[in-house]
């Protein structure tokens, strides 16, 4: 559900990264009060298993279109809303950026849209109140499936909302929606299944790593062995699995392709359309997850390896400059 920049005007793109850094900026002070050392590995190794897992797409069997994890709703359910959140900018950044995948004048879009929904409406409205008596296998499972399939409506509603807003007369309101809302229905199911089975197994393994469950289980594997075994299969996934994805489009450019006949617009080409396109144009190394002028699968596996490792990286480093730890550190000096 990655948004092009020729869906949106400069408005709204300005207006949107205004919210998402809005949302962003509370979110580094509620992640500062937590004060929590151990979700600064955790973030990495879990924006690192997103990446990845967002590079299958799977097919929505009957309909011609593919969908992919978003995964905010999973990272907070371990991270809480706020570093969930952050965690899942350092996804978007990191695909935009060095990808190509969604738009640079877009970003701002992608982030509130499949970031903000599954963190905050997700972990707050759904997550906690489903877990506040402890959690179990179904409260999981449910938990994640509402929590998915709620979250990403909200997240493709926005969608039409933004491309209304930018005036984009390809996409009218009543047609496009029509389309978005069931196709994301179905994506949002498949992911909350996806959802439900990486939790369970944190569940089994760590279960005092879920967001908010004050649970007296005891865990059978240790802290670091479950961040290992998170870490080997983003690896898998990304340098592997990734091969297998669907062709398909996905559920925005099917959604777009059934109303305008298209599956991507152009942009205007001009101005800041134009100066976005060139920025990302020269940052990113590997785009659309292939070696430049190259149809080999070897692109694929670099880029699913490479940005797993690039977001890992970037989260924990965020996690320092930011100092998230910075209350104990001060109380040991």
């Amino acid at each position: 559900m990655h948004m092009a920049d020729a869906l949106v005007s400069p408005i709204v793109a300005g207006t949107m990264y205004a919210a998402s850094l809005g949302a962003a900026g509370y979110s580094i002070h509620k992640v500062r009060q937590e004060d929590d050392q151990k979700k600064i590995p955790l973030m990495g190794v879990m924006g690192a298993f997103v990446f990845a897992a967002q590079m299958i797409n799977f097919t929505i069997p009957g309909t011609g279109s593919s969908g992919h994890l978003c995964g905010g709703m999973m990272l907070s359910a371990l991270l809480g809303p706020w570093a969930g959140f952050l965690s899942m900018i350092g996804v978007l950044l990191i695909q935009c950026l060095f990808f190509a995948d969604g738009g640079l004048l877009a970003l701002g879009c992608n982030i509130w849209n499949m970031a903000f929904y599954g963190c905050f409406v997700g972990a707050l409205l759904i997550w906690r109140p489903i877990m506040k008596n402890g959690a179990s296998r179904v409260k999981i499972i449910l938990a994640s499936v509402i929590g998915c399939i709620v979250t990403l409506q909200l997240g493709a509603f926005s969608v039409v909302l933004e491309t209304l807003a930018s005036g984009i007369t390809e996409l009218p309101f009543k047609v496009f929606v029509s389309a978005m809302q069931p196709i994301h229905l179905a994506i949002g199911l498949v992911e909350g299944l996806i959802t439900a089975a990486v939790l369970l197994f944190v569940y089994e393994a760590r279960p005092e790593l879920l967001w908010g469950v004050d649970e007296k289980k005891e865990s059978k594997l240790s802290f670091g062995a479950t961040l290992g075994i998170l870490g080997g299969i983003a690896v898998v996934v990304g340098g592997g699995l990734s091969l297998l994805a669907s062709s398909l489009p996905d559920g925005l450019e099917w959604a777009i392709g059934r109303v305008a006949g298209v599956e991507e617009l152009e942009s205007a080409g001009t101005g800041v359309y134009e100066a976005a396109e060139n920025a990302q144009g020269a940052l990113s190394f590997l785009p659309d997850y292939a070696f430049k002028g190259s149809e080999s699968a070897l692109g694929t596996t670099v880029s699913g390896i490479v940005g797993a490792v690039i977001v890992l990286g970037v989260l924990v480093g965020a996690a320092f400059l930011f100092r998230f730890f910075r209350n104990k550190r001060a109380g040991r000096t």
